[in-house]
């Protein structure tokens, strides 16, 4: 992994340091609350100095270059940067449930997924503890570490900060949730979504290019772009397959989803309080086909 040169130089701890000074007045992510995290104050994540873990287990759900057979090694960060009213994980990411950890208690967790045979460690809903995970990263490297790095976001993110994560992750899994600002405001409290979220996926894109797999057909780096239909076409899937279409390219690989139901309190929410239809997610799908985007997975 690249991550060995980078602790070979020096330059990991470097980065840990530089990213645990953002947390004196933190900027991690579009937010900037500018809240000192290092002496316990909390900003829009609610996320502490330690880091919290709701899971690590290995996972078989996620896209078949991430799970393969042997399964990602998926840990499960409490909190998030998000306020989506319908979100599926909404007791980790909005109620906090979870247990905090040490630094090397990650690390340990890292270290036995490992063992256990992941073919990933997959950093699910990270960004907010972004030098927690450098600083375990940091630990794990002497210990044996060397699993591809997958870092699972909601694509919510400043395009500096995730310079500081380039020869560190291999893989990126960002959401793009909407295209338009009114809806990332009125359902995920995310101002600004479209602009941050295109900028976003452009670095990582520079980082770690389009997806590539071994001979097993396992992803060992690059990026694949998920998408989740909403109801009435309010996430703009034509047009979110079409900026990744001209700006991103055709060789983008993209998991279209159409899992969505009205979970935490989309029920009371108008304009996503029922499922999607066949006919909705159809459009999606023909969205795809029409932009010539052949590359990733579309869900029955």
């Amino acid at each position: 992994m690249r991550y060995h040169e980078l602790y070979t130089s020096g330059e990991l701890l470097a980065r840990v340091r530089g990213a645990y000074s953002r947390l004196r007045s933190c900027n991690l992510c579009p937010h900037s609350c500018g809240v000192d995290r290092l002496s316990g104050k909390l900003g829009f994540c609610q996320a502490g100095v330690r880091p919290k873990i709701a899971s690590a287990n290995i996972h078989l759900g996620e896209e078949p270059p991430i799970s393969g057979t042997g399964g990602s090694g998926t840990i499960f960060f409490s909190h998030c940067t998000l306020r989506c009213r319908f979100c599926q994980n909404f007791p980790i990411s909005q109620m906090g449930n979870g247990s905090e950890t040490t630094i090397s208690g990650l690390a340990a967790h890292m270290l036995k997924l490992q063992r256990q045979g992941a073919h990933n460690v997959n950093f699910v809903t990270p960004g907010h503890y972004l030098p927690q995970i450098l600083a375990a990263l940091w630990l794990a490297i002497p210990q044996g570490f060397g699993l591809p790095l997958v870092w699972n976001s909601s694509g919510y993110e400043l395009a500096d900060v995730l310079t500081i994560l380039e020869g560190v992750v291999d893989i990126y899994l960002p959401d793009m949730k909407y295209s338009d600002e009114e809806p990332a405001n009125l359902f995920s409290a995310a101002p600004g979504y479209p602009e941050y979220n295109r900028g976003a996926v452009r670095e990582m894109l520079r980082q770690v290019g389009h997806l590539d797999l071994d001979e097993a057909g396992l992803a060992v780096r690059g990026l694949i772009i998920r998408h989740l239909v909403l109801p009435g076409g309010v996430a703009g899937s034509r047009e979110t397959v079409s900026w990744i279409a001209e700006n991103l390219g055709v060789e983008t690989h993209i998991a279209l989803m159409n899992q969505y139901f009205p979970a935490y309190q989309a029920e009371e929410t108008a304009g996503i309080g029922r499922k999607i239809t066949v006919a909705e997610y159809d459009e999606a799908v023909e969205a795809l086909e029409e932009y010539g985007l052949e590359c990733g997975w579309v869900q029955e």
